[in-house]
Formats: structure tokens, C-alpha cells, sequence
């Protein structure tokens, strides 16, 4: 007989499985592509226990799978921005590790956040809030990195909303050419940008 503490985590390696393998499908197939059952096979979960944890179906799932996908990219975009101490060249390794990403998948995995968030439009506006909380995340780590490098609070925040709109629009015409010129060229001309502010 299995101890509470032993069911806790037991409960929570099942969500965990269920909001991940709802972040990659989404992330794949859009909001309406993807069904709960599907979640339910992919994460290796009975469907009674996605409704568990998940009483509000689908779009409860969504949000929880947005607020994933926010975290997980936050995290790569830490790593990326601490890896060099010119953030503009630090952009242009964030763009390349999103194209190794793209490229490696076969094109299929976007952004799971813009997915989610685009499919669902005007019809869940949890979904749309968790979406713009996951962007504004992201600006406010992009900023934080213009700031170490001496840039003013005002336009490293502007600049930060500049480098994170940049990259979700280079990845979408990245997986739709597959290619990863338009992420190579986002890049490379965010690294002018940024270095422009920097010399002033």
C-alpha cells in the first residue's frame, strides 16, 4: 500500500505527464487539432484522471499547458542571455538554438504559447491571458539582460517587447518556410538594434 506522500507524487508525475504532452500537441496541432483523449494516450493517462485534475476540460488543460510552455521557454532564454555578456549576440545564439529546435523537429514544434494561444482566440480568454502573462515574462527577462549591459529602464523595456515580438514572428515564418532565414536575419538585425543602444 502506497504511503500519502508516495500517492502525492504519483498524482503529480500523472499531471505533470498530462500538461506536458498537452503542451507538445498543441504545440504541433493547435488548439482545436488537439482532443483530450489524445492528451489522455499521449501522456500515458486514463481519461478519468485528465478530468481530475482538469475539471474544466480542455481549456483549463490549455492554460495549464501555455504556463508550461512559459516556463520552459523562460528557462532557455535565461540560460541563452547569461551564456554571453553582450546581450546582442546573445539574441543571435537564441536565434540559432530556436532554429537547431525547429529544424530538429521537422518544422512541427512552434512556439506551444502563440499555438495555443491563436487557436483559441476570441473564444478563451484564459487561454489569451495566460499567453500575454508567458510574453510578458519573456520581455521582462529580455529587459533584465539590456539593463546588466547598461541599458536605460525605459528603453531596455521597449527593446525587450522589440527582441521577444521579433523572435515569435521569426520562428512562425521559419516553421512555415522551413528554413531558418527569417531567424537568421531576425538575429542578426536585433544584434544591430541592440548594439545600437549600447554605443549611445
Amino acid at each position: 500500500m502506497k504511503t500519502n506522500a508516495e500517492q502525492e507524487d504519483t498524482a503529480l508525475s500523472t499531471r505533470e505527464r498530462v500538461v506536458r504532452a498537452a503542451s507538445r500537441l498543441m504545440q504541433r496541432q493547435g488548439y482545436d487539432g488537439t482532443g483530450i483523449k489524445q492528451i489522455a494516450q499521449e501522456a500515458g493517462a486514463t481519461l478519468g484522471s485528465v478530468y481530475h485534475f482538469f475539471p474544466g476540460g480542455k481549456q483549463e488543460l490549455a492554460v495549464a499547458a501555455v504556463r508550461y510552455g512559459d516556463v520552459e521557454f523562460a528557462d532557455i532564454l535565461r540560460e541563452v542571455l547569461h551564456s554571453d555578456e553582450d546581450p546582442a549576440q546573445a539574441v543571435v545564439t537564441c536565434t540559432r538554438v530556436l532554429a537547431e529546435g525547429l529544424r530538429a523537429s521537422g518544422w512541427t514544434d512552434g512556439c506551444p504559447v502563440t499555438a495555443a494561444a491563436l487557436g483559441s482566440a476570441g473564444r478563451a480568454p484564459d487561454i489569451q491571458q495566460a499567453a500575454a502573462e508567458a510574453f510578458a515574462n519573456w520581455r521582462d527577462i529580455t529587459a533584465e539582460a539590456l539593463r546588466r549591459a547598461g541599458i536605460g529602464e525605459a528603453d531596455a523595456r521597449d527593446l525587450g517587447w522589440t527582441v521577444i515580438n521579433t523572435l515569435e514572428g521569426a520562428e512562425f515564418a521559419a516553421q512555415a518556410a522551413q528554413s531558418d532565414e527569417p531567424l537568421r536575419i531576425a538575429g542578426e538585425h536585433l544584434a544591430r538594434l541592440i548594439g545600437s543602444y549600447r554605443a549611445a
